[in-house]
This record gives structure tokens, C-alpha cells and sequence, in this order.
């Protein structure tokens, strides 16, 4: 879909929003560590490799079962620098706030902030706020950016998938896109709905120091679900990937409320989880150290990257069928993160 405007379906982080950053952003800045399109860009800089990455978040309501926006940013971008396989550092905050913003809100949201960065051993130590007429802005928006140090022999990449390759994703789908989605349109489940938002930060980290270079992929599926996440790593690397639908994790409760709403899950956003792609044969220890963390109990392999189809991604269905795994098309969700 080609258009002269912006639209919400270019923030879905689906074929629209890929579309823009192709035929905009890139030609726009051309460089060679922004064309990987990972979480983050690897820099190397006095001889050591620093991760950077940057995220802005506009998600409605602010306060959610399970977080709210200022954990959520604390996290998101924590988890962008860890998806690159270092160790988060520092954090930047930049807050743009709607005039008559409660000052109580503020303060919530501010010590929501700084509690998340305490859990996920980062600091936040440089900031900007604006204030913008009421009506400019919707409530609040916050902006963090963050750096990280990247262990030497580290190299993780989208691109890096290969055929063989195991993909095991770190627990359950969906569970903050249906969250955020049920308390914005105020729809009431007797099951408990929350937020899966949390630093990952120290799993990865003892992913890398396991494991090493048999790390290939980390990719957290945020906007665009596990669906889009995975097209994204198959285009990358231009290999195929083969997931099985009885081996997808989600909630009982999540998957009742996508199938009367219509929603797939594949396709709905996380805030952590993630998408681990390891060589074959330290897989079963992967998916072992994985289940040991409290942000990884549920995690399970759920397919694997096959030479076959490059660039694609498949299902095999619970009745032994096969489908296509395309990317998000539009929006499923808006204002997710």
C-alpha cells in the first residue's frame, strides 16, 4: 500500500511500517551498521564493542496490569541491547509531557523508572524533559536510549541465522498486546491478564557467557509478534524457518480472549520475551538454562531454520497441514509500546 500520508499502520512494525523505513529512513541516512536493522547498532570504539539502541514510547493506558510506561521504557530498551549480546550500562530518559499532567502520575511513573533500572543493573544518567501545550501531546511520551559493552567473541545478528539452527522462544505469547489491548477498550475477563514486561538483561547475559558464538540470533518480538520477528530473521539471513503450531506457548486466558476478538497470537506484541536461534547441538542445553530463569519458565522449541524456502517462514499445523507465516500486514494493535 503506497500512500502520501502517515498512517498508524506504518508504526505496526508489520509490512507497512518495513516498507516506509526501506524507501524512507534508510536511503535517507545510508550507512552500513544501520542497514543490519537488528535491535540495536553494534559500534566499535577504542577497541572494545558498544551497543546502542533507542526506543519511544506512546502506549495507552499508561498504567497496566503487570507495568506501566515508565518500566516499560526502562525495559524495552534494556532488552534492545541485550537482544545485541551485551551488557546494558547506561540509559538516557526524555519525557514529553501534556500540560496538566498530574504531578502524582509523574512521580508513579518516574519511580517505576527507577525501579526498573535498579533491577536490570542499568542507570539513568542523562535526561531531557519538555512540556507541550494541552492537546499537543497525549499525556505523557517517553523516549530512552541506552548503551552497552559487548563481550569480545560475541556476534549475534538477525542475519546470522543457519540451516539446522534451533528457535526457542523464552515463554509465552502475546501477553502484553492482549494486557494493553482489554484495559484500553475496558473489557473485563474473570482470568488474570498481565503485562509480561521485564528486563532480560541477565538471561542473555548468561546466554553469552555459556554458550558464546553458538548464539546466533536474540530478537525480542515486540510490535509485530513472533510473526513478524521471525520474517525479519529469515529475510536477514536468507534462510528458511520452519515453527510447529502445537509447540506455540500461550496462556489459556490470552488465547481464549485472541480467538473471540480474532486475533492470532503469532502476530500480537511481547515485551519479554524472546526469540533465541543457537546451533543444533547446545540447543537442549539452551532451552535448560533458559527454563532456570524466572522470565523463562515456559520457554519450549518451537522450530528450527531450515535451508529450504529462503527468506520465509513456514508452520506446521496441529492437523498436519502447512501454512505460510507472513509478515504483519497493517496494525493489529496500535499504541502497543
Amino acid at each position: 500500500m503506497d500512500t502520501d500520508k502517515i498512517l498508524l499502520d506504518h508504526g505496526s512494525g508489520g509490512k507497512i511500517a518495513h516498507r516506509l523505513i526501506a524507501r524512507t529512513l534508510l536511503p535517507a541516512f545510508d550507512n552500513p551498521i544501520l542497514d543490519r536493522l537488528d535491535d540495536g547498532a553494534v559500534l566499535e570504539m577504542g577497541g572494545s564493542r558498544l551497543a546502542f539502541s533507542t526506543d519511544t514510547f506512546v502506549v495507552d493506558p499508561i498504567f497496566f496490569p503487570g507495568g506501566d510506561i515508565g518500566e516499560l521504557a526502562v525495559n524495552g530498551t534494556v532488552n534492545d541491547i541485550a537482544m545485541c549480546g551485551a551488557s546494558p550500562l547506561y540509559l538516557s530518559a526524555g519525557l514529553i509531557i501534556e500540560e496538566g499532567f498530574p504531578m502524582s502520575d509523574l512521580e508513579k511513573i518516574l519511580q517505576s523508572m527507577g525501579n526498573a533500572a535498579r533491577k536490570a543493573g542499568v542507570s539513568v544518567v542523562t535526561g531531557d524533559t519538555k512540556v507541550v501545550p494541552k492537546g499537543a501531546a497525549d499525556r505523557i511520551f517517553i523516549n530512552t536510549s541506552g548503551v552497552g559493552l559487548i563481550p569480545d567473541g560475541v556476534a549475534i545478528s538477525g542475519a546470522n541465522a543457519r540451516p539446522g539452527d534451533q528457535v526457542i522462544l523464552s515463554g509465552t505469547m502475546a501477553d502484553h498486546g492482549i494486557t494493553i489491548l482489554t484495559q484500553r477498550e475496558g473489557m473485563r475477563f474473570d482470568a488474570d491478564v498481565r503485562s509480561d514486561t521485564a528486563p532480560l538483561s541477565r538471561l542473555t547475559g548468561t546466554l553469552v557467557d555459556r554458550f558464546g558464538s553458538a548464539v546466533h540470533v536474540l530478537r525480542d518480538p515486540t510490535r509485530g509478534g513472533v510473526g513478524t520477528t521471525l520474517n525479519e530473521i529469515a529475510e536477514s539471513s536468507g534462510a528458511g524457518i520452519r515453527i510447529y503450531e502445537e509447540k506455540l506457548p500461550v496462556r489459556d486466558a490470552v488465547a481464549g480472549i485472541c480467538e473471540l476478538l480474532g486475533f492470532d497470537p503469532l502476530y500480537v506484541a511481547n515485551e519479554g520475551k524472546m526469540l533465541i536461534i543457537v546451533r543444533p547441538d547446545v540447543a537442549d542445553a539452551v532451552l535448560e538454562t533458559v527454563r532456570a530463569d524466572e522470565y523463562g519458565r515456559a520457554a519450549c522449541c518451537i522450530g528450527e531454520v531450515i535451508s529450504d524456502h529462503p527468506g520465509r517462514v513456514f508452520m506446521q499445523t496441529r492437523i498436519g497441514g502447512t501454512r505460510i507465516v507472513d509478515m504483519l500486514a497493517g496494525q493489529q494493535l496500535p499504541r502497543i509500546c
